[in-house]
């Protein structure tokens, strides 16, 4: 066989469905990360980076080179990516990387000219700074570097990248960068999806970037910018803490520069400058500043417009929460929104729960699936057998447990909801559904169901245990879940909401687009107006869409809310129907925020992050 021969179309459409939300990047399996990559951190070595380098190869965007070759020949073929990845996407890239090492055996054997890719005055400038290991100009590593799954923003080649081990030498390449004015563009870890971290320029990588400084008397950590919120959180609660963080596998620093970064740990954690105390950059002409010095750049204020991000972020000192040892989830399921919308800010105003967030049921029944298919299964019997549209979930210790219980008519605790994630494929089960379709009530099924004497019933159906759960994946990753799933963390709502290793599985039947608006809590007619509207405009072009969640705070008085539109990226016809709900999307939402205080789209707030909540929630 010739050497592209090996990858074939079936393995080209796999590699280049990554959806490039960086959890392999991350130890979030307790599995270990892709050895390469630990060693050297350049987006190529990890699962992400070779499936891009085997479509790329597939595609002819790069030649064959020495670094391409040491790239796929260090793949040990360990396994880590199929079940990291099945964990998120459903995808087993193993196949990739068995192509990938097929495709370099045949060159080799064909006897293929290796193409030799000269270096110049900038990259030895580069590797100067950082060390020679850590500058590159070769396109195995560029490529890498160069696209991501917004389907809007044309794919980039950058002309170096750089991995800088220290505050010190990032500067230095912004200095001498300037000095010759190339572009440069900071990345984190390459979760930005909407095609922000491109460049013709250099490519600041700062994946070497991560040490942790915990201040325990101050109840702060200071970090550096290639920190990820897993990593942090895990460094945090080994200590009796947590902090707020967002997507697992995304920088904490990106993230509050990026978004102000929010999650449904808001309600009591708040958003943009409530995250931190301190942070230090250094602006595109290598000039440095922390955002409390007086003569700073004024970060903490906001203005309703488009703007850059204040610089890069070199260190930050992040607020760290104490935990208590009686903290425990529970879900307050309902029948509609408005009820949903009502519990939540009342819990908010009373500061009854630490995160708060109220979930659609295709959010929950994905959340808690090991696959696709359970979870459009496990979704229908939420809806259309136990009567639930949306949850509630609760982090709180045992007085907000308490005071929710003589809040509503139907909890389900944490003994209860691990019971349903262990017992999921038999949720499902005819036996199960006739039981309940027989329990006749006037009130909601779920009431019933979930009822303290329907609960030794509920057990005995669904038999919840690892096995069971893992009955579900592919007969070879059996073993595998049923390890994962027989760790308490798997099934404790505190760790998975913390944690946040689940949310990706959000995108797993495509590449999500999240429209994120601030609403008024106390107007439901707002809220249902733009819900409508947004499922419209999804209707019209023919977009996968549904509600994505809704998280109090402020005291109840707005909250965060999440509308999410599915599209595959590989399809450009998809991308044509982004591309026009995008052309309908901004001035509806721009009208929608004119026409009421309470909304504010993300749009404008986006890499104004830093700013303290006030100047753009009460503008």
């Amino acid at each position: 066989m010739k050497p592209l021969e090996h990858i074939t179309e079936e393995i080209r459409s796999m590699s280049s469905r990554c959806r490039h939300y960086a959890m392999c990047k991350i130890d979030f399996l307790e599995t270990g990360l892709c050895p390469p990559a630990k060693e050297t951190p350049y987006v190529s070595f990890f699962p992400q980076g070779r499936m891009d380098i085997c479509d790329a190869l597939a595609r002819g965007l790069i030649p064959v080179t020495k670094t391409l070759v040491e790239i796929i020949s260090s793949c040990t073929l360990c396994g880590r990516c199929d079940k990291q990845c099945h964990f998120v996407t459903g995808m087993r890239p193993m196949a990739v990387m068995q192509a990938l090492k097929a495709f370099v055996a045949a060159f080799e054997k064909d006897g293929g000219k290796i193409k030799i890719i000269p270096e110049d005055e900038t990259l030895d400038a580069l590797k100067h700074i950082t060390g020679s290991k850590w500058a590159t100009n070769d396109p195995a590593h560029l490529v890498t570097y160069s696209n991501d799954p917004f389907p809007l923003a044309k794919r980039q080649m950058p002309g170096y990248v750089v991995l800088p081990g220290s505050a010190d030498e990032l500067v230095e390449i912004v200095r001498y960068a300037d000095q010759l004015d190339i572009p440069v563009m900071v990345r984190g870890n390459g979760g930005s999806v909407f095609g922000f971290v491109f460049t013709h320029g250099i490519v600041i990588d700062v994946n070497r970037m991560k040490h942790i400084e915990l201040d325990h008397e101050n109840w702060t950590a200071i970090i550096e910018p290639g920190v990820t919120s897993f990593e942090l959180q895990k460094a945090v609660t080994e200590h009796g803490f947590r902090v707020n963080t967002a997507e697992p596998a995304a920088t904490v620093c990106g993230n509050i520069v990026c978004t102000g970064l929010f999650s449904t740990w808001a309600n009591a954690y708040g958003v943009g400058a409530d995250h931190f105390v301190d942070m230090t950059f250094t602006d595109l002409h290598g000039e440095i500043f922390r955002l409390n010095d007086k003569n700073a750049p004024n970060a903490f204020g906001f203005e309703e417009a488009v703007l850059p991000s204040p610089g890069i972020c070199t260190s930050a000192r992040i607020r760290m929460h104490p935990v208590t040892d009686d903290e425990a989830g529970v879900l307050v399921p309902f029948t509609s929104l408005e009820q949903a919308v009502s519990f939540a800010r009342d819990l908010s105003i009373r500061r009854i729960g630490l995160s708060v967030g109220i979930l659609g049921g295709h959010y929950l029944s994905t959340f808690i699936s090991p696959t696709a298919f359970l979870a459009e299964k496990t979704g229908n019997v939420f809806s259309d057998i136990l009567d639930i549209r949306y949850m509630v979930c609760v982090i709180g210790d045992r007085y907000a447990r308490q005071a929710i219980r003589q809040m509503v008519s139907c909890v389900i605790a944490a003994d209860t909801f691990k019971m349903l994630m262990l017992g999921l494929p038999r949720l499902t089960g005819p036996e199960w559904m006739d039981i309940v379709k027989g329990l006749e009530s006037d009130r909601p099924a779920y009431e019933t169901v979930f009822s303290q004497e329907m609960l030794p019933v509920l057990e005995t159906l669904l038999s919840p245990a690892p096995e069971t759960l893992a009955g579900a994946v592919d007969e070879d990753l059996r073993e595998f879940y049923t390890d994962l799933y027989s760790r308490p963390h798997m099934t404790d709502m505190v760790w998975l909401n913390m944690f946040r290793i689940v949310s990706a599985r959000m995108s797993r039947h495509k590449h999500m687009f999240a429209f994120l608006v601030y609403v008024p809590l106390d107007r439901m007619d707002v809220i249902h107006k733009i819900l409508a509207s947004l499922e419209k405009i999804a209707q019209q072009h023919g977009i996968d869409h549904d509600f994505g969640f809704l998280t109090p705070l402020d005291f109840g008085k707005r909250g965060i809310l999440e509308y999410d539109y599915y599209i595959d990226h590989t399809d450009s016809r998809e991308s044509d129907k982004i591309r026009l709900a995008m052309a309908d999307l901004e001035p509806l939402m721009d009208r929608l925020s004119a026409a009421h205080k309470g909304v504010k789209w993300l749009k404008y707030i986006f890499s104004q992050g830093c700013a303290r909540k006030e100047n753009f929630l009460y503008t």
